[in-house]
């Protein structure tokens, strides 16, 4: 009698066990209990870390359920080896942000066949299955440049482009944009593209000798300020050519990032105008299609409910955030990241 009691309170904790278990995992199905691997791109620059405290501010409050993050500082071994250690830690969903958009196509490969949905930040990788690019349309970013020089020019002069890696989607997007609106909208601006394949320096001198052969020049598109900011206002000063908005030989720039400093130099009449790439709009939809990656959602191409647009491309689908031109007019506007960022820090 005492053994079947034991065996029969034996199996009635075996139910209640078996009970706990199956409730276990049907919770464990859903988004909660699913981590995510975080790779960040690099640490060398206000962009990216402003994007960094906007990804921890949101995983602390919830939004996902992450794993320890990782930064693969622009080398993508080590992001390949970030991303091996996020599966073997049981990642559900990884968000990287390859600098190399040609060399990750074979991790992007195995992820997709362990049915790993990948959000890609920024930059849109060449090949590999993504399930969501979260990036601004760098497009509009070569238009806006062209049509506010353009029109500040009022369609005549000599700009100075300094063009990006052009291996890069976001090289290549901004380039090709700025020339077509000048071919099409200002037949009166001759345009000197100057390769630098992000490169500080490079642009450095390739502008030392572009002012050299063309002194008349008036204008300047910097595809990256975080980059091309400080060795261009350094050369200008050093030429006698770093002139406030309104005198006679004052060459307009207009640059790309929206970083403090480029918020700074427009303030000081350094430069004219930048477009704000939006460092907390990355993280805040980085975040929500990997959550949504984990819920099952699907999307389709067209506008959505935050002023963007989804387009489909050849290995996924991309949300093409909106990114704000930035001149003297609205460089106090609270609602920019970088200003966000100056009264954080």
């Amino acid at each position: 009698m005492r053994v079947r009691t034991t065996t029969a309170a034996a199996c009635t904790a075996l139910v209640a066990v078996a009970l706990l278990t199956g409730c276990n995992r049907e919770s464990g199905g859903g988004t909660g209990s699913k981590k995510v691997g975080i790779d960040l791109p690099r640490s060398d620059s206000d962009f990216w870390n402003s994007y960094q405290q906007y990804i921890e501010k949101g995983v602390k409050s919830g939004e996902v359920s992450a794993l320890p993050l990782t930064n693969s500082q622009n080398d993508v071994g080590k992001l390949v080896a970030d991303v091996t250690a996020f599966t073997d830690q049981g990642a559900k969903a990884v968000v990287m942000a390859p600098q190399d958009t040609g060399a990750i196509a074979s991790t992007l490969q195995s992820l997709n066949q362990r049915g790993i949905p990948v959000v890609s930040v920024d930059t849109r990788p060449d090949k590999g299955d993504v399930y969501m690019v979260v990036r601004a349309d760098n497009k509009a970013y070569g238009e806006k440049a062209c049509k506010y020089l353009g029109e500040q020019l009022k369609g005549k002069g000599e700009v100075a482009e300094f063009q990006g890696d052009l291996s890069s989607i976001n090289g290549r997007d901004r380039s090709e944009a700025f020339k077509s609106c000048m071919d099409k909208s200002y037949p009166g601006i001759k345009v000197y593209e100057l390769a630098t394949d992000w490169k500080g320096d490079v642009a450095s001198a390739k502008l030392q000798s572009t002012l050299a052969a063309h002194p008349g020049l008036n204008g300047i598109y910097m595809q990256a300020g975080g980059v091309f900011l400080q060795p261009t206002l350094a050369l200008l000063q050093q030429k006698g050519r770093l002139l406030p908005p309104g005198t006679a030989g004052h060459i307009t720039i207009v640059s790309n990032d929206g970083i403090p400093e480029e918020f700074d130099a427009i303030k000081a009449g350094k430069i004219d105008a930048t477009i704000s790439q939006p460092a907390d709009l990355y993280a805040k939809y980085a975040l929500y299609y990997a959550k949504a990656a984990l819920d099952g959602k699907t999307f389709k191409a067209g506008p959505t409910d935050h002023g963007s647009n989804i387009i489909k491309i050849d290995n996924g689908y991309e949300d093409q955030l909106p990114a704000p031109l930035v001149t003297k007019d609205n460089v106090n506007d609270a609602s920019l990241w970088a200003n966000q960022l100056q009264k954080s820090s």
